[in-house]
């Protein structure tokens, strides 16, 4: 019912070597598991979860294999999990993973198409609509963005804790279901698991914060609520990031 207890349990009573890759080994190789049970331990974030996720992945082969059918391999293995953070890190893991396999120079467009034969369904897709996935892939390769410390995904996909819970209304006091979000001692919460939230400030007693949503051209345009603040730090975060990406995107189309 719970793997975390179900492997902790294996280790104690001597039936599981502990580590990462005793772990992997035991959850790819053992016949009748449950692949949701599969899939909740490995998309944990914790340090052995990661080391054992790592593990998992390298077990699968993925040699001479096209993406698809690669991918259709590695997500039988396990039931993928619903929580947007987690299937990030499976993916990245399985990008790796299937990186290592498949290394060779770089490929042409006849490679690239004979890799796509069979993925639509069984049949080929168009050759001219594979002709310009790969002139764009050669001409704009994908490219990791960097770093510059304000990156509001990693403030929501890593937090410290997540779940549905419910809130009572502020005009209408009925309870209203919600997705909160804990994390670096904030509590945030979501009408849907995008960034329509309110937050409430831990150091300032009573202080609420305004639900809030950018424009296009950059203004914040607060929310309804009777009680708030005018000026937040996280709504100049926002707004300056809504900006520079506006920003960007402007001189790249220079």
């Amino acid at each position: 019912m719970d793997p975390k207890k179900g492997i902790r349990y294996m280790v104690d009573n001597k039936l599981l070597e502990p580590g990462a890759k005793s772990f992997a080994e035991f959850l790819y190789r053992e016949e009748g598991l449950n692949k949701t049970a599969i899939g909740d331990f490995l998309g944990e974030r914790d340090e052995i979860h990661l080391e054992t996720l790592k593990a998992f992945v390298e077990l699968h082969h993925f040699s001479n294999l096209n993406l698809v059918q690669a991918l259709r391999q590695f997500l039988w293995s396990f039931r993928l999990p619903g929580e947007a953070q987690k299937i990030d890190r499976m993916m990245e893991a399985f990008a790796t993973r299937y990186c290592d396999c498949n290394t060779p120079d770089k490929t042409s467009l006849d490679r690239f198409v004979s890799m796509n034969r069979g993925i639509n369904n069984g049949g080929d897709l168009p050759t001219p609509l594979l002709t310009k996935l790969y002139e764009s892939i050669r001409s704009e390769p994908f490219k990791i963005p960097e770093d510059d410390g304000n990156d509001l995904t990693h403030t929501f996909f890593n937090p410290d804790r997540e779940g549905w819970l419910l809130k009572l209304g502020g005009r209408v006091k009925t309870w209203k279901r919600r997705w909160f979000i804990l994390t670096d001692n904030c509590l945030y919460y979501f009408e849907y698991t995008t960034f329509c939230l309110e937050m409430y400030n831990p150091n300032s007693r009573g202080q609420r914060i305004k639900a809030c949503k950018t424009e296009t051209d950059g203004r914040v345009v607060e929310g309804k609520h009777q009680a708030s603040i005018t000026r937040d730090p996280f709504y100049d975060l926002v707004s300056v990031r809504k900006k520079k990406v506006i920003s960007q995107g402007n001189q790249g189309e220079q």
